[in-house]
């Protein structure tokens, strides 16, 4: 059976911190982080990217086009 593995990456500069990504991450990889960005605002960041499915919805659901997501498929 195949085993999904993904990576994203939060361009940090463009994100605004609205948190869509974190509330439709099924695996709960994305969480905000603790510095601010130079617009002042706080961007999500991928946490727990050893949990990350690539399933894209956190890309799908960014207003601002800021992450782009990674994706293979393992053969277990």
């Amino acid at each position: 059976m195949a085993k999904a593995k993904g990576k994203i990456e939060i361009d940090q500069e463009r994100c605004k911190g609205c948190g869509l990504c974190v509330s439709v991450c099924p695996m709960k990889v994305i969480e905000f982080g603790d510095n601010f960005n130079n617009k002042g605002y706080h961007p999500a960041e991928a946490k727990h990217v050893d949990k990350c499915i690539g399933c894209g919805f956190c890309y799908n659901i960014c207003p601002d086009v800021c992450i782009t997501v990674y994706k293979e498929v393992e053969n277990a």
